[in-house]
């Protein structure tokens, strides 16, 4: 295993200098302005390295995948789409449309492959949930959700990294305690991945010289393996986990992206209407620093994700499970209201709703 986490270090780092001096070149970088603060042209490339690694793997040494090579190349066929239109939208700044479509696409290549969520699991007491043909249509929403879950999160130097690396860890230790080492080995190889974008990101190697940002198109190929992964992991006849276990592994990104679309709302706002009211926004007015909100939010992950392995460890019924997961989204909704109005953001301008295709080509998560 050792020589594969090399290898997979190795390439990503690789991959990721390589398409820095690409994204300079052709204007592939983030300017600063509006909500965005930092300072120079930055290349969006994190997720460029991220799905290359994934793709030498999957050449290479399909032996390390966490699925048979005929199974796991629809993914592959998926998050490729999901780059390509994440790199145009980074680029040109897509409308609304596209993006949706090919999201909505990349769902519909693993539906028919098989991968899709047949049931809920026993949240009904001794009855299990199954979902029949809504199963197809549970799953596009379920794609759509996790992709602007995870796009959410990408507004802090090092947060979507960190907290991506906490949720692959969480299903790691899923995998592991249900004997599945091979998905497990998978998981690893996933935060392995992201090294390298976290060192150039954080400016832990090459100071701010280096510096590079994820991009939309790295939000949405890892928004779709987070999902792609829990399918694995709690649908079909090798299920090892409930999907209500699922919940709690996607805990925090999910939280934060209903609590802010449901602000958006209740403002008269689209969903996707950009703002800085996200739980890192918040916690960073509340007087953290970058880092430390970083931390908090990747340790709220893991322990959000760790109470529900433990509740599945314990025999915890799934419904009970649901119920205090539920518990805890309310408590998480009424704490981030607490503080976003002790700490509002004091920049943002009085303007009229816009409608969705307008306020959506600016990336929810971005600075």
């Amino acid at each position: 295993m050792g020589k594969e986490i090399f290898i997979m270090f190795l390439t990503a780092m690789s991959f990721l200098l390589i398409a820095r001096f690409v994204a300079l070149k052709c204007g592939l970088v983030d300017k600063p302005g509006g909500r965005k603060q930092h300072k120079g042209e930055i290349p969006l490339v994190g997720g460029i390295s991220f799905y290359c690694a994934i793709v030498v793997f999957y050449l290479f040494w399909p032996e390390v995948l966490p699925h048979t090579t005929a199974h796991f190349l629809p993914y592959l066929i998926s998050i490729s789409l999901l780059l390509f239109v994440g790199i145009a939208d980074d680029r040109y700044d897509l409308p609304v449309v596209p993006r949706v479509f090919i999201q909505a696409l990349s769902a519909v290549i693993i539906m028919v492959d098989g991968f899709y969520l047949q049931t809920f699991g026993h949240v009904l007491g001794g009855y299990e949930l199954t979902l029949g043909l809504v199963g197809y249509l549970v799953t596009l929403f379920a794609t759509w959700a996790a992709i602007n879950a995870f796009n959410m999160v990408d507004g802090v130097d090092g947060l979507l990294g960190s907290v991506a690396s906490a949720t692959f860890a969480a299903l790691m230790v899923v995998f592991l305690l249900a004997g599945a080492h091979a998905r497990a080995m998978w998981c690893l190889l996933m935060i392995v991945a992201l090294i390298p974008y976290l060192m150039l990101n954080m400016g832990l190697i090459g100071s701010k010289r280096l510096k590079v940002f994820m991009g939309d198109a790295g939000s949405m190929v890892i928004g779709f393996t987070m999902l792609w992964l829990v399918i694995v992991g709690s649908q079909g006849n090798k299920a090892v986990m409930a999907p209500v276990t699922a919940l709690w592994v996607i805990a925090l990104p999910l939280m934060d992206m209903v609590t802010i679309m449901v602000r958006r709302i209740r403002r008269g706002h689209s969903p996707f209407h950009p703002d800085r009211d996200h739980l890192h926004h918040i916690l960073m007015r509340s007087g953290l620093t970058g880092r430390q909100t970083v931390l908090v939010m990747t340790l709220l992950t893991a322990l959000f994700a760790g109470f529900g392995i433990v509740l599945s460890q314990l025999g915890t019924a799934e419904w009970l499970s649901l119920l205090l997961f539920l518990g805890l989204f309310t408590g998480y909704l009424f704490t981030n209201n607490k503080l976003q109005k002790r700490n509002p953001d004091l920049r943002a301008k009085h303007t009229q709703p816009q409608n969705i295709t307008a306020s959506a080509n600016i990336p929810a998560g971005n600075r």
